[in-house]
């Protein structure tokens, strides 16, 4: 049930005692006299509707410690470490000297609830309030875009550990699948969440395994297709269909009809990695940095440091990428005025040609880095030292050839490359640029 704040102070209220230590101005000093105002109980109603059973901690607490475990990237544990022992974390609140703080699962329980409500961004919300009303952007118009991707905690699969996690959650979720699963499907014991015991150095052997547990998903997924299945029930079949099909290709002479599969010689698009979590991505930050996880956006107001608009995405994705949702925090920023124009500072993520343009077309001035120029031989010329005219729809290379832009907006040089001088800083192309 929904937890409450006493309206009296404990006697070792830590506020009482030691809150002229707190500095006046900092965000516990804020947070311990405005809390029950930015995040009232009626907040968190929805997240215990149940009236019964035992009180949850009080929602303006939690709020509050998720603020500061915001503020200070702290783990968990490290949050409730800091609750328990910091004199400053408890006056912002509003808890006895003594109090022990919570468990640190507490923490996982409330952001679960707040996930999966109708508005998961609350707390978020409530602090943007608060910025606005004070009106402390005023007149302030950059932003700074930046994304980070976050590691997800589960292991990434391979295809045949999938497909066996995806028939057993089928078989756990869809009424009727089980008996479907005993009856027809041989290829695992599905008792058995592990990899069946086989030769993996044996091609022969891989592939009728992987043959095989294809063929049983296509089974089950086409033993259900047209039932009528809940909204769990249904993912379960969709995510297992998806990771029938994702991994694996007809096998070499085969034409998709004869039960005969393999692993594919490519990787999916926007592959799931893991049946666990099928929202997480996999993902290049840089090209030598791969991650697993989830990709998240901000805004970012410079001088004072103040977040102004946050999205988690996955982590792949065009709809997902830095100049698609860029553009999505500026048109939902604190300052949501319309007539407000943004300098926008980023990195070379953001430098996209559409982007440019639409940041354009709404009136702000992008001051993004372009991204490095990378001549087609190591210390020769750059796109840099060609010179385009506009005007004339021509291009002249460093040579003093001049050609034209052709609509689709390429220019050949062609025959004119063979006898260059320069040509060994332009091309190792055998016929021309």
């Amino acid at each position: 049930m929904q937890g409450r704040t006493a309206s009296g102070r404990e006697l070792w209220d830590t506020a009482a005692l030691v809150g002229h230590l707190v500095p006046v101005g900092s965000v516990y000093a804020f947070l311990a006299e405005h809390r029950q105002q930015v995040f009232p109980d009626g907040l968190f109603a929805d997240l215990f509707p149940s009236g019964r059973g035992r009180p949850s901690v009080p929602g303006e607490v939690i709020a509050t410690v998720l603020v500061l475990q915001t503020l200070q990237d702290y783990s968990d544990a490290e949050a409730m470490q800091a609750l328990r022992c910091d004199l400053r974390w408890k006056v912002a609140c509003g808890l006895s000297i003594d109090h022990e703080g919570f468990h640190p699962t507490t923490l996982t329980v409330w952001r679960s609830r707040l996930r999966d409500s109708d508005r998961p961004d609350r707390i978020f919300e409530a602090v943007r309030q608060v910025i606005a009303a004070t009106g402390v952007l005023k007149g302030k118009t950059r932003r700074a875009l930046d994304s980070v991707v976050f590691d997800d905690a589960v292991a990434t699969q391979d295809t045949v550990t999938q497909l066996i996690a995806a028939v057993r959650r089928v078989r756990r979720l869809v009424p009727g699948a089980a008996k479907v699963i005993g009856d027809r499907c041989h290829a695992h014991d599905w008792d058995d969440p592990g990899k069946p015991q086989i030769a993996w150095d044996d091609k022969t052997a891989r592939d009728a395994l992987v043959s095989a547990l294809v063929n049983d998903a296509n089974t089950v997924v086409e033993a259900f297709a047209d039932a009528k299945l809940d909204e769990q029930a249904a993912q379960a079949l969709a995510l297992l269909a998806l990771i029938a099909g994702q991994d694996v290709e007809p096998a070499e002479g085969s034409d998709g009809t004869d039960g005969r599969w393999r692993i594919a010689r490519r990787v999916a698009h926007e592959r799931v990695i893991s049946v666990v979590d099928p929202a997480a991505r996999h993902v290049h930050k840089t090209v030598h940095r791969r991650q697993d996880g989830f990709k998240g956006h901000v805004a970012v107001e410079p001088d004072t440091g103040l977040f102004t608009a946050g999205e988690l995405t996955e982590a792949a994705g065009e709809d997902n990428h830095e100049a698609v949702v860029g553009l999505s925090l500026l048109d939902n920023d604190v300052e949501d005025d319309e007539s407000v124009e943004f300098e926008v500072l980023a990195d070379t993520a953001y430098g996209t040609g559409d982007a440019r343009a639409a940041l354009t077309d709404a009136g702000h001035t992008a001051i993004i880095k372009p991204a490095p120029l990378r001549p087609a031989v190591a210390g020769g010329f750059t796109i840099d030292d060609f010179t385009v005219d506009e005007a004339a729809g021509t291009v002249t290379c460093p040579n003093r050839l001049v050609r034209p832009i052709t609509p689709s907006r390429t220019v050949t040089f062609g025959a004119a490359c063979r006898g260059c001088p320069l040509r060994a800083r332009c091309t190792t192309s055998k016929t021309g640029r």
